[in-house]
C-alpha cells in the first residue's frame, strides 16, 4: 500500500484486484485484426468496455465504422472542465495468432509464472485493463479527476486505425473537444540500470510509415525457355538489395535526448554511430532503440506466379518503411534509388511521423508518479520505430505520448513481446501501472 501527498491510499482495494480480471476478459475476447475485415471485429470488446464504464455511471458510446469494427468513447468530468481535457486512448484490436506456436492458448488469458499470458497482454490489452480498472475505482469513490479526461477504446489500430481513430477524427471530432495532451500505449515501461536506477521509457516521438507494394512487369513465356525479361528475376535483385540495405545514422532531437540520459546512466559517452557495445547492454529495450536510430525497410511478402512451367509477367513485393521525423524525402530518394527504375513503388498505407518535447506539466506528473512508486525510477524520452493512433489525434493538435507505465523484470524481453509468441505482461507489472497511472491522473 502506498499514500498520497494527501494521506489517502492510492491504487489498493479494487483497482489493483480488478485489473488482472479485467486484463484476462480482454485477451479472451477475439479482436484478431487480419486488415481486410476477415477478422471477428471489435464490437464484443467494445460492448465489453462500454458495459464496465457504464456501471460505474459514466455514458459511454459506441461509433462503428464498419460491420463490427467499433470503438468506444466516454467523457469524466473534472474538477475544473474550464481547464483542457486529457485523452487516454488505447486500442482493443491484436495481431493474429497462431495457438499452435504458443505455450499457453493466446486467447486464454491464462495466468502462469507470475504473468498473464495471451495475445494483446502488452499491445495493448494491458493498458486497457490498466485505464478501466482505475477509472472504475474512481467513479465508485467519487473521486474527480483534476480536469476533464476522455477515454476511447479504438478499433483498427493494428491495420493503421482506418476503421478507428482516424474515423472518429474525421467523422466525430467532437468527441475530443478541448483535448491538448493524450497518453496511450508503448511508453512507460521499465529498464533497469542497476540496484540505484531504473529508468521508464515514455515515447515521446514515433517513426512514420510507409507500407508499400513493389512491382514489376515482365514478359511472359514458357519456363523451359531462355528467358532474360523475368520479372521474378529482377523483383528478387531489387528487393534483396533493399532487404540489406543500412540506411545512415540520423540524430533525431528525441535520441539525442535518450543517449545523454542514457550516458549518464551508465557513466560513459555514447557515440551513436557506434552502437552495437551500448545495445548489447540493453536488453529487452535494444531492439527498440535500435530501430531509432536511421530509416527502415523490411520486406515483409513476395508474390508471383501461377505454375511451375509459366514465366510470370508480373511480380510483386510489400515492404514495411518507416521514416525518422523530418528525414521522409531523404528515405523515399533513397528507396528510389536503391530498388532502381524497373520497380513501380506505390503506398498501401502511409502516414506522418511525429515528436514532441519532453518537458511541460503533464511530464512532470509521470516523474512524479512514477517517483512515488519506484524511489529509483527517471523517466528519460525515446522514439517509438513503429506507430500508434496518436498520428491521427495530433491533425486535431493534440500532444501524444506513450505512457502505459509497467515495471518490468530485467530478464523479459519486452520488445519482443509485440507481436511475438508467447507475449505477455507480469501481474505485479499490472497492478504497479495501476498504481502509477493514478497517481498521475491526480497530478494531471
Amino acid at each position: 500500500m502506498s499514500e498520497s501527498s494527501t494521506g489517502r491510499a492510492v491504487g489498493v482495494g479494487d483497482a489493483e484486484r480488478e485489473v488482472v480480471d479485467l486484463c484476462r476478459d480482454l485477451i479472451r475476447i477475439d479482436t484478431s485484426n487480419y486488415g481486410d475485415h476477415s477478422g471477428p471485429g471489435e464490437r464484443l470488446a467494445a460492448e465489453y468496455v462500454a458495459e464496465k464504464l457504464a456501471e460505474v455511471g459514466l455514458e459511454p458510446q459506441i461509433f462503428e465504422s464498419h460491420k463490427g469494427r467499433a470503438s468506444t468513447v466516454a467523457r469524466i468530468e473534472g474538477e475544473d472542465p474550464s481547464r483542457p481535457a486529457l485523452l487516454i486512448h488505447g486500442h482493443t484490436d491484436v495481431v493474429p495468432a497462431n495457438a499452435a506456436d504458443w505455450t499457453h492458448d493466446p486467447f486464454s488469458g491464462e495466468i502462469a509464472d507470475g504473468c498473464v499470458w495471451g495475445r494483446g497482454a502488452v499491445d495493448m490489452k494491458d493498458m486497457d485493463a490498466m485505464t478501466l480498472a482505475v477509472v472504475r475505482e474512481r467513479m465508485r469513490t467519487g473521486r474527480k479527476p483534476p480536469r476533464d479526461i476522455v477515454l476511447a477504446f479504438l478499433a483498427d489500430e493494428e491495420a493503421g486505425g482506418t476503421h478507428g481513430a482516424r474515423y472518429l477524427v474525421d467523422h466525430h471530432p467532437g468527441l475530443f473537444e478541448g483535448v491538448t495532451e493524450a497518453i496511450s500505449e508503448v511508453g512507460g515501461f521499465s529498464f533497469t540500470v542497476n540496484e540505484n536506477l531504473r529508468l521508464y521509457l515514455v515515447e515521446t516521438a514515433q517513426k512514420g510509415m510507409h507500407w508499400m507494394k513493389l512491382t514489376v512487369d515482365g514478359t511472359a513465356g514458357h519456363g523451359s525457355m531462355i528467358h532474360k525479361d523475368n520479372a521474378i528475376t529482377e523483383l528478387s535483385e531489387a528487393v534483396g538489395r533493399l532487404g540489406r540495405h543500412k540506411f545512415p545514422v540520423r540524430v533525431t532531437k528525441t535520441l539525442r535526448h535518450f543517449l545523454d540520459e542514457l550516458s549518464d546512466a551508465l557513466g560513459t559517452e555514447l557515440d551513436p554511430e557506434n552502437m552495437d557495445e551500448t545495445l548489447a547492454k540493453l536488453g529487452g529495450i535494444a531492439k527498440l532503440i535500435g530501430a531509432s536510430l536511421q530509416n527502415t525497410a523490411n520486406p515483409t511478402q513476395l508474390g508471383a506466379g501461377y505454375k511451375v512451367n509459366v514465366i510470370p509477367g508480373q511480380a510483386t513485393a510489400h515492404v514495411d518503411g518507416r521514416f525518422l521525423p523530418g528525414y521522409e524525402e531523404e528515405f523515399l530518394a533513397d528507396l528510389d534509388r536503391i530498388l532502381g527504375p524497373r520497380v513501380k513503388r506505390e503506398d498501401v498505407h502511409a502516414d506522418k511521423a511525429l515528436e514532441t518535447t519532453f518537458d511541460g506539466a503533464l511530464v512532470d506528473a509521470m516523474q512524479t508518479a512514477l517517483v512515488a512508486e519506484d524511489p529509483i525510477a527517471r523517466a528519460v524520452p525515446y522514439m517509438l520505430s513503429a506507430g500508434t493512433d496518436a498520428k491521427s489525434f495530433d491533425d486535431l493538435g493534440i500532444r501524444g505520448f506513450g505512457f502505459a507505465p509497467l515495471k518490468l523484470p530485467p530478464e523479459l524481453d519486452f520488445a519482443g513481446m509485440f507481436h511475438g509468441v508467447d507475449e505477455r505482461v507480469p501481474v505485479d507489472g499490472l497492478q504497479f501501472g495501476v498504481r502509477v497511472l493514478d497517481r498521475f491522473i491526480d497530478h494531471s
